[in-house]
């Protein structure tokens, strides 16, 4: 695994994220209050792109099912639970975390590890 340069740190406002490809693998980029953060760019639960959700409380929301994960570690916060009657294939798909990748900021360039 190695860096990659991904964009300059000010194409991503705090409080946002913002999909890129970086080295063949689609990652999330999230600027919280307290840096940079990346992420898989795929829910776990059915594979639906987070670029599309909201970000909560530093947790990414699926826009598909709900389901919440921590952008800090990828751990399930709270696994999918829309529209009434998904937690049938929850039995079938269990919580499974976002991978995460380390980032790091060198000469205003943000840098991910994949």
């Amino acid at each position: 695994m190695a860096f990659h340069t991904v964009c300059a740190t000010d194409q991503i406002p705090q409080g946002s994220m913002a999909r890129h490809n970086v080295n063949g693998t689609n990652v999330l980029v999230y600027h919280l209050d307290d840096g940079f953060y990346a992420t898989s760019a795929r829910c776990t639960h059915m594979g639906v792109g987070l670029q599309r959700g909201k970000l909560k409380d530093n947790c990414v929301v699926c826009p598909f099912h709900r389901a919440q994960f921590d952008i800090r570690t990828g751990e399930v916060v709270k696994w999918a639970n829309f529209p009434p009657g998904v937690q049938l294939l929850n039995f079938i798909r269990g919580e499974k975390a976002l991978a995460t990748y380390p980032t790091k900021v060198e000469d205003d360039q943000l840098l991910v590890e994949v």
